[in-house]
């Protein structure tokens, strides 16, 4: 399936569950008719952030994967393993509970409304800072926030500070059209 017919008629849509329902079956779609694995990426790959990822995040490493279809795909390989959906600004997990949290385009979608992106409405702002605040919250001290965006640190690095608790690394992903990767190491002695 073309990469046209994934884009959504407005910007706000990627803000909406139905529409990302949507896209993941209809690339799901494509690849179950190929008998291909799906691999469906709306950012980099995998391949081009390995190097990254596996910088932060050792195999000790806890992780949560949230999409439904992992479930299936590894429910022989992986039985133990939890899977959970859940509201990324309300957690349900108890405060240190893990070594590292990605965001791989979770907080764009929260910034999809429509009004001045220099400018966000209220509630966009709000929205960020829940998310950022429970990232923080349930990582352990030492532990890595790692947010992966097209979004340019003028216009989100002031939703990721949070004074006491971690510094900002800024990575510059890609050649032409970049990709951010932000990364927040959470300090072994936070301030609240």
């Amino acid at each position: 399936m073309a990469m046209r017919n994934y884009l959504p008629t407005e910007n706000e849509l990627y803000g909406s569950i139905d529409y990302w329902n949507s896209r993941y079956s209809q690339a799901l779609e494509g690849h179950e008719n190929n008998h291909e694995p799906s691999r469906f990426e709306w950012f980099k790959s995998y391949t081009d952030l390995s190097d990254l990822i596996e910088r932060y995040i050792t195999p000790q490493t806890s992780k949560i994967f949230l999409i439904e279809q992992m479930r299936i795909q590894h429910a022989e390989t992986c039985p133990k393993m939890s899977w959970m959906q859940g509201d990324v600004r309300h957690l349900p997990f108890a405060d240190s509970s893990f070594d590292a949290a990605i965001d791989k385009g979770t907080m764009d979608a929260l910034m999809c409304a429509k009004g001045d992106v220099w400018d966000p409405p209220k509630e966009v702002v709000e929205n960020c800072k829940m998310e950022v605040d429970e990232v923080a919250r349930i990582l352990k001290p030492g532990g890595v926030f790692i947010y992966i965006t097209f979004g340019q640190p003028h216009f989100r690095k002031k939703h990721l500070e949070r004074s006491g608790i971690w510094e900002i690394e800024v990575i510059e992903l890609g050649d032409m059209f970049h990709y951010y990767c932000y990364v927040m190491k959470k300090f072994a002695n936070p301030i609240s």
